[in-house]
């Protein structure tokens, strides 16, 4: 057997012949997959993160029955509070009561004119049977036209 210096000859025991395998290539072109790689896993992270903001992040406007008070079979007194971030804007929520079945027994959408940042309203709403309970629905500031004050009915 031969001895050689050089690197990659088979006397030397380091590296693969080059003649067999072909030149070996430098450390920078095999790095550019793992930085592509970990640009789109980044910009992913952050994409997910925005939708996350905007799906589960605090609601600009937001309401609660602090007050629920059936009166007779087919009556439930209901009090709101309302916090908006804009208390500018008008806003409507929808209020419904659950009756003794456990199905909705009623539904009614309230007007909240601009006001306080935090506002107290009180509803009645009719029920097709005995309430149990009376709850908001959801709050929005998409106020329909008819619910606006000072709209005229239509029909």
């Amino acid at each position: 057997m031969t001895s050689s210096s050089e690197p990659g000859s088979p006397g030397t025991g380091r590296g693969v012949p080059e003649g067999r395998y072909g030149k070996r290539g430098s450390g920078s072109d095999r790095r550019w997959p793992v930085w592509l790689g970990g640009a789109l896993v980044l910009a992913l992270g952050i994409v997910l993160a925005v939708a996350a903001y905007r799906n589960f992040g605090t609601a600009p406007i937001d309401g609660e029955a602090s007050q629920f008070d059936p009166r007779d079979d087919n009556t439930v007194h209901i009090t709101l509070e309302v916090r908006r971030d804009d208390p500018s804007r008008p806003a409507e929520c929808v209020v419904r009561s659950r009756g003794i079945s456990g199905k909705e027994a009623g539904r009614k959408e309230v007007y909240l004119p601009p006001g306080e940042t935090t506002t107290y309203v009180e509803t009645i709403l009719k029920t097709s049977e005995q309430p149990v309970t009376g709850e908001v629905f959801g709050c929005s500031y998409d106020v329909p036209n008819y619910l606006r004050e000072g709209a005229r009915p239509s029909g």
